[in-house]
């Protein structure tokens, strides 16, 4: 058991907690979120003893052992792999170190047979001849092979290490296990692997993650930081989402009657107040009128843009067609006879390792590159909208928002461009913030914003998720799954591609995979993995 008791934090005059009581209890899962800033990590950092709060206090139940995910990946740089991991467990890990100093003394005294037995006795209650065969499964589970295992942890790529420091903090059973985005960096085999070892886990989950995929695999309980407190709901985040979209609703519609008895009552007051024979009526209804009182709601930290692309006229028979596309990057071939043609009503999702394949092609269709063999053809009914992963070239200026969105038509003027610019969250003196001060997310909603203005009937996306919030991926999402036309998309998020798909192409070493099924299907159909054999000399996992 861990326990948060009248937790209250705040920078400044920002209250971020303010008397947060929460109980987490063994055996379940829970997810943290919140919007970005409402104080997630902070709050696990609180709870792992990292982070002082202003006030209150977290009590874990005796002789129970806390493990968090580390963020540092330079901490253990001198170490090996198979160290690192077993420095997960700090105690353990001191006595495996003594007990190895002991063994290597030349002259071993009495007194140091005394001591082996002891820190024999320990190891052993402490499952330490278990240690390194556990290690083995945990970094085999995450993908880190056998041969970079005995190597210092300096040696290894950055996604390496964050799998090992992942293992470092599943490693010896922790009592509490605190995770900050366990799955970035991961291949979709590997976070299978952690969705079922955190399924079979018996001990306290409290993960933070912007996976919605993983939260609603691996959740029990969702805690939701909202109003400066955290509310627990049982049930995964699809059930939150659910359930507090109708909570507020209910809220909401019950103001509704109460304002609408009130303009009533109020109504008829006015109307038969100087009558005689209606004031016994107005005034009993000046009684019911001073009973209602309409409950006023917090204000939620949380926001949802506004989404929704509206294709100006329907796809035609042709749409795109591409015909031995061939292209070659500093001397790399990314893709070599690429054929593709695009039905009416294809949402296809572009998957695998090759980031730059999948970036390169779509600059392609954009007219930003030319292929070096091959063709690209739009047909003559088709708008083309264009979100690239890269759009810092679109915010290297001096304008403000405003101005900014009034640069692509239809938009006309600075009454239309803050009201569209409200519906994307940015309202009042938001609107007129200068766009080289915006944030990563801030700018993914100006491009939205931009897109939404075009009418196209053919959305292409790169990434888009990338820099958003939950709730604004959420958006976009909700959005994407109502449009009717074409979408071409990549994305690392796997309930946004799992949603939206309904044909995969993956760009491999030696090749490209092309079906016209689900996400579920692709990742089910044992063909498909004969072929992705075929096509990857080094047996790669699927990326998104």
């Amino acid at each position: 058991m861990i326990s948060a008791h009248n937790i209250a934090l705040a920078y400044g005059k920002r209250v971020i907690f303010k008397d947060v009581n929460i109980k987490f209890t063994p055996g379940n899962c829970y997810g943290l979120i919140g919007a970005n800033g409402a104080g997630k990590s902070t709050f696990l950092k609180i709870l792992a003893g990292q982070s002082e709060p202003d006030r209150g206090e977290v009590t874990v139940s005796p002789g129970e052992r806390i493990a968090m995910l580390r963020q540092d990946q330079f901490a253990f740089d001198e170490e090996t792999v198979f160290h690192t991991v077993i420095m997960g467990h700090k105690r353990l890990f001191e006595v495996m170190r003594e007990r190895e100093d002991l063994y290597a003394k030349g002259d071993f005294s009495e007194e140091d047979g005394i001591r082996s037995g002891e820190l024999e006795a320990e190891f052993a209650e402490m499952n330490g001849y278990e240690a390194e065969a556990e290690a083995a499964v945990l970094l085999d589970g995450l993908g880190i092979p056998e041969e970079l295992r005995h190597k210092r942890m300096k040696e290894l790529e950055p996604g390496d290490k964050v799998r090992v420091l992942l293992a470092q903090a599943l490693f010896g059973n922790p009592d509490i296990l605190l995770l900050d985005e366990p799955t970035n960096h991961l291949d979709l085999k590997s976070i299978a692997w952690l969705e079922d070892f955190l399924f079979r886990f018996p001990n306290t989950v409290i993960v933070v993650s912007h996976d919605r995929h993983f939260l609603n695999q691996v959740c029990t309980h969702v805690a939701d930081i909202d109003f400066g407190k955290i509310t627990v709901y049982v049930g995964n985040y699809d059930f939150w989402y659910q359930a507090s979209q109708l909570t507020l609703k209910q809220k909401q519609d019950e103001n509704r009657k109460i304002t609408d008895k009130a303009n009533e009552l109020k109504e008829f007051i006015q109307r038969f107040s100087s009558n005689a024979s209606k004031a016994k009526q107005a005034t009993s209804r000046k009684k019911l009128l001073e009973k209602l009182t309409v409950e006023e709601l917090p204000v939620s930290s949380r926001k949802y843009p506004f989404v929704v692309f509206k294709p100006e006229r329907p796809c035609g028979d042709i749409i795109l067609e591409i015909k031995g596309l061939y292209k070659k990057i500093d001397g790399v071939e990314l893709f070599g006879g690429l054929d593709l043609f695009v039905n009416k009503g294809d949402k296809i999702a572009f998957v695998g390792a090759n980031a730059l394949a999948k970036t390169t092609l779509f600059q392609i269709l954009a007219g930003e590159l030319e292929p070096d063999a091959g063709s690209c053809r739009w047909g003559v009914t088709i708008t083309p909208a264009y979100f690239p992963k890269d759009n810092s070239r679109y915010f290297d200026n001096d304008l403000n928002l405003i101005e900014w969105l009034c640069q692509f038509p239809p938009c006309d003027g600075e009454t239309f461009a803050r009201g569209f610019l409200g519906r994307m969250l940015f309202s009042g003196d938001e609107a007129t913030k200068k766009t080289r001060v915006l944030s990563g997310g801030e700018r993914v909603r100006c491009m939205l914003a931009r897109m939404m203005l075009k009418g196209a009937n053919a959305l292409v996306f790169d990434e888009p998720t990338n820099h958003l919030d939950l709730e604004s991926i959420t958006a976009l999402n909700n959005g994407l799954i109502t449009f009717s036309e074409v979408i071409l998309f990549t994305s690392h998020d796997h309930q946004f591609i799992e949603t939206l798909a309904n044909r995969i192409v993956e760009f491999l070493p030696e090749g490209y995979i092309d079906r016209a099924m689900t996400f579920e299907e692709y990742l089910e159909s044992p063909e498909v993995a004969r072929e992705r054999e075929q096509l990857s000399p080094d047996h790669a996992d699927l990326k998104l």
